[in-house]
């Protein structure tokens, strides 16, 4: 179902007109805007990055590896889904990825800015997408499986973000997450790229069942990268490399990038077995609604 964020009215009108109130969301460029008053703002994650971020991510072996597995996790924990919403798809990498392997899905995605979504528009022209505050999200029920890949670690507010998604998903259907992980790993990266947090696995398994779900698969992934990431970061904090850029660590030699995917490979192999990894620079959550 959808919903006026105006007076809360939930509706399954075709179009977005209210039936109770008569408020229609505002639109630009074929995108309907459901939060107008954040796509002019310049927030931690700039609208300038977005050219710079497109062109790096089918560079990145990092990418590359999470798509692969967040469509595994689909796969396996949602064999039946027909429909899924990405809360914050940024320039549409991950939901033109779903929409490539997986098929048939009704696929949606929305970000608070419109600039990253002329990317997603260009990359998945099959989804529906929208501009809007994934703090407040016009959906009730309307999803089988909701996903937010490394973006609830942007906002202050990250459990207002997880119990949307819970009210946007139906029951039986569930939430893919992706998040940084250990705090000891919070370099110039994270102020770079806006980060509030790094997480533990306590941490987003409380904040994610506090929310409504219930969870039913976590694990560390970008294990086998761990000790580059911390050596990397160790030379950051006494002063051997200053850099800005939070993508920096992204940027590889391209053997490394390859050797670095290979081990991601391996890694996912294992999780596919059923393995749960303690410790890496991300972790993979999977949830449902009951």
């Amino acid at each position: 179902m959808k919903i006026c964020l105006r007076c809360e009215q939930r509706f399954e009108a075709g179009d977005w007109a209210c039936p109770a109130c008569g408020h229609e969301p505002e639109r630009k460029d074929g995108l309907l805007l459901f939060a107008p008053e954040l796509d002019s703002q310049v927030d931690d994650f700039d609208e300038r990055w977005f050219p710079a971020l497109a062109a790096r991510e089918a560079a990145s072996f990092w990418f590359r590896s999470r798509n692969r597995l967040i469509v595994w996790a689909l796969g396996r924990h949602f064999p039946s889904a027909r429909s899924l919403l990405e809360v914050g798809c940024g320039t549409g990498f991950v939901v033109a990825g779903i929409a490539e392997a997986v098929a048939p899905l009704t696929l949606a995605a929305g970000d608070a800015q419109s600039s990253g979504l002329a990317f997603a528009r260009a990359r998945a022209p099959q989804a529906r997408l929208y501009q809007f505050d994934a703090r407040s999200l016009p959906f009730d029920r309307e999803f089988d499986v909701v996903g937010a890949f490394d973006v609830i670690e942007h906002l202050d507010e990250d459990e207002r973000v997880l119990a949307q998604m819970w009210r946007a998903v139906r029951p039986g259907g569930g939430a893919l997450i992706t998040v940084p992980q250990h705090r000891w790993l919070w370099s110039a990266e994270d102020d770079a790229g806006g980060h509030k947090r790094r997480y533990s696995r306590r941490e987003l398994v409380g904040k994610v069942q506090r929310a409504g779900f219930s969870v039913e698969r976590v694990t560390s992934f970008v294990s086998a990268p761990l000790p580059l990431m911390a050596a990397s970061r160790l030379r950051a904090r006494v002063g051997m490399r200053h850099d800005p850029d939070s993508n920096a660590e992204l940027s590889l030699p391209r053997a490394l990038d390859r050797l670095l995917e290979a081990a991601m490979t391996g890694e996912r192999a294992l999780i596919r077995r059923g393995m749960s990894f303690p410790a890496g620079g991300s972790l993979l959550l999977v949830a449902r609604r009951h």
